[in-house]
C-alpha cells in the first residue's frame, strides 16, 4: 500500500454491476465470504459490508477487482468475523475512519494477525495502538484502485473519510449519515467544524450521485443529503 500513482488494467470477467443497500451476515465456517458480504460493486471495484458489535458498526472492505487486494476500514468489533474476511479477500491493511472506542475495538487483534493499521494523528492517542499515520489529500493504493483521502474533522478531531477514484463512494465514517451529521457531543466533537467538513469537503467537492457509505446504518448519497444542511444548522444538530 502506498501514495503512487498506476495504471488501469482491464477489469476482470466478473460482469460489472452496482448493489446499493444489500447486506447479509457472514457465515463462520460455512458460506463464502466474497458473496455472503457483497454490498457494492462496478467494474473496478467491490465493497463488502459486514455489520458488527452492540452499536451495529460498518466494517467495509474496498478489493480491487484486477488484482483482488484489499483494504479494511474501521476494525470495530467481532475481531474473528473480521480476521475470516480479511483472509479471504487479501486485506493488506486497515484503515480507520475516527477513534471512537467502538470503531476500534479489534484493532489489537488485526494488529495480533500482522495487519497494519492507520489513523491520522489527531485520532492517534484514541486508539490503544497504530502503525502509521493517515494524512489529508492522499492516494492509497489499493491493488490498481485509488483511495483518495478527506480529512474531515467535527465528530473528533482527526474524522477522516475516503473517496475511490474512479467510483461513486465515499466512506463517510461518522461524519455523515442519512439526516444529517455525526454527533459532535461527545469530548473533541465540534459542529461547526463538522458543517464546515460536511460543506466544504463533501458537498462542494463529490458529485450528487455519490454514493455515501456511513460508520452505521444505510447508504445515502450526496444529492439527497446536501439540501438539507441549512436546516441541520438550524436545529443544531
Amino acid at each position: 500500500m502506498g501514495s503512487t500513482n498506476g495504471d488501469v488494467l482491464p477489469a476482470d470477467p466478473l460482469d460489472g454491476h452496482i448493489r446499493q443497500g444489500v447486506t447479509a451476515t457472514l457465515s463462520i465456517g460455512h458460506n463464502d465470504p466474497m458473496s455472503d458480504t457483497l454490498h457494492y460493486s462496478d467494474t473496478q471495484a467491490e465493497i463488502h459490508k459486514l455489520v458488527v458489535g452492540p452499536y451495529e458498526n460498518n466494517v467495509f472492505v474496498l478489493r480491487c477487482r484486477q488484482t483482488g487486494e484489499s483494504v479494511l476500514l474501521d476494525a470495530a468489533n467481532e475481531h474473528e468475523k473480521l480476521l475470516e474476511l480479511c483472509r479471504a479477500l487479501d486485506v493488506r491493511t486497515v484503515l480507520e475512519t475516527h477513534g471512537h472506542w467502538d470503531h476500534i475495538q479489534a484493532v489489537p487483534a488485526v494488529r495480533d494477525a500482522g495487519y497494519q493499521v492507520g489513523v491520522t494523528a489527531a485520532d492517534a492517542a484514541m486508539l490503544p495502538s497504530y502503525d502509521y499515520l493517515l494524512e489529508d489529500e492522499t492516494v492509497i493504493r489499493v491493488g490498481r484502485l485509488s483511495l483518495h483521502t478527506i480529512c474531515t474533522p467535527g465528530h473528533t478531531p482527526g474524522s477522516i473519510c475516503f473517496r475511490i477514484e474512479g467510483s461513486p463512494v465515499v466512506f463517510s465514517g461518522d461524519t455523515l449519515f442519512p439526516g444529517g451529521p455525526g454527533a459532535t457531543t461527545f469530548e473533541g466533537g465540534d459542529f461547526d467544524s463538522i458543517i464546515e467538513s460536511i460543506d466544504r469537503r463533501l458537498f462542494a467537492a463529490l458529485a450528487p450521485d455519490t454514493i455515501v457509505m456511513p460508520g452505521h446504518g444505510d447508504d445515502t448519497s450526496i444529492g439527497a443529503e446536501s439540501p438539507n444542511l441549512d436546516e441541520w444548522v438550524n436545529r443544531g444538530w
